[in-house]
């Protein structure tokens, strides 16, 4: 085939396409508006706000530990003869109560001897004072102004009656000391308490010093709370130990059912702040944290150690508005609604707490903020409620 008919070809080919392509373009159908579109305002969501007296509820998180806790030590050494059945780890013994007995042989044999010595040292007192009325005789046969105050002293044997005393005085304090030394052979219990540790056993060897176990008190417990030094000036400490300070509620989240909780009160502030954390360090009391007066029957059992969640009850927040603190925006701001538009006032907050915020200024009582997040934020958008979209349906249907 020449080359002049493959051209030919080539441009026959091209000029069919170009009126296929026409064809196409001039002949496709035009969309048409069939009616118009209306822009519509932003369907939102509104709360009513409300100003008000509020008691803030403080959430913090602490430690449980006992307010009464010591170490058991003997004051006397020998072996121990006798042990308390309750003595022993989770025992549990009334104040006064024995634990333990040391072989108390030893002591009574002390005793014994000192107060031999003691009943020795007072019949030579005895003596002594017969010999006393013998020398206030012999005084008045010599001429007493011839005697110095010195010389009648020893005629009248006054410094043999001062040893004697003396000595009666030592031999009393040895009885005294000897008795408390068999005393101190029972080691009883200074409290109500919880055993934690147990450390000797019957024909166990003890001397001063040694540590024979740990008990702690079962009357209160604390909890030792961390808040933030701002809060402090919303919790009520009592003003004395007759009075409780404000009411707190204990719950161990990771152990107990979510409505279950131990109800413990305000008890002292401490004077130091958490070395890492830098918060300030508060004590709330629970009395009976073991549950065993029958006030506290069914309750959980604190356990010392536990890390816990405390709710305190503020002291009342006056003339705010409370807001939940999910609608508090960036900046401090809060969207409110007026006039169907969109605006964001900026608030002054007094206190934040576990769910609210308390807003002192910024705005008005009764305004109507803005709970839905929107994707777009800016003053004077247009926005509507369900209630205004009923309303305009209900008038669309009227007009029909």
């Amino acid at each position: 085939m020449s080359n002049k008919k493959v051209i030919f070809i080539c441009l026959g080919i091209l000029l069919t396409a170009i009126v296929i392509t026409s064809i196409i373009f001039f002949t496709e159908p035009t969309a048409k508006s069939e009616a118009a579109v209306k822009e519509s305002a932003m369907l939102v969501n509104v709360v009513t706000a409300k100003k008000g007296n509020f008691k803030p509820t403080i959430v913090a998180t602490g430690t449980v530990r006992p307010v009464e806790d010591v170490v058991i030590s003997p004051l006397v050494s020998g072996q121990v003869t006798q042990r308390a059945a309750d003595f022993s780890p989770g025992g549990f013994l009334k104040k006064g109560a024995i634990l333990l007995q040391i072989d108390p042989s030893d002591y009574k044999n002390i005793l014994e001897l000192r107060k031999s010595e003691l009943l020795q040292a007072q019949t030579n007192l005895e003596i002594e004072m017969g010999r006393q009325v013998i020398a206030e005789q012999d005084l008045q046969l010599i001429e007493g102004d011839t005697l110095s105050k010195k010389q009648q002293d020893l005629v009248l044997r006054k410094p043999q009656l001062n040893a004697v005393k003396a000595t009666v005085i030592s031999a009393q304090a040895a009885v005294d000391q000897a008795q408390l030394d068999l005393e101190r052979t029972k080691l009883r219990a200074p409290f109500d308490s919880h055993i934690i540790n147990q450390n000797v056993t019957v024909g166990s060897q003890v001397a001063p010093g040694d540590n024979l176990g740990r008990l702690v008190g079962t009357d209160y417990y604390w909890v030792e709370v961390t808040v933030p030094l701002g809060k402090l000036k919303w919790l009520s400490f009592p003003n004395s130990e007759e009075k409780n300070g404000a009411k707190v509620k204990i719950r161990n989240v990771t152990a107990w059912a979510e409505n279950e909780y131990r109800i413990g009160y305000l008890d002292k502030q401490i004077g130091a702040l958490d070395n890492q954390t830098r918060l300030a360090r508060v004590l709330v009391r629970i009395p009976d944290p073991l549950s065993h007066k029958k006030t506290s029957e069914g309750n959980h059992k604190l356990i010392i150690g536990s890390f816990v969640e405390v709710q305190i009850e503020g002291e009342t927040v006056e003339n705010v508005i409370r807001i939940d603190r999910n609608y508090i925006r960036n900046n401090n701001t809060v969207w409110t609604m007026e006039n169907q538009k969109l605006t964001v006032k900026e608030v002054s907050i007094v206190l934040t707490d576990a769910h609210y915020a308390y807003v002192e200024s910024g705005i008005e009582n009764n305004a109507k903020i803005v709970t839905t997040n929107l994707s777009t934020v800016a003053s004077g958008i247009p926005l509507r409620t369900e209630a205004d979209s009923s309303k305009t349906n209900n008038n669309q249907q009227e007009v029909e």
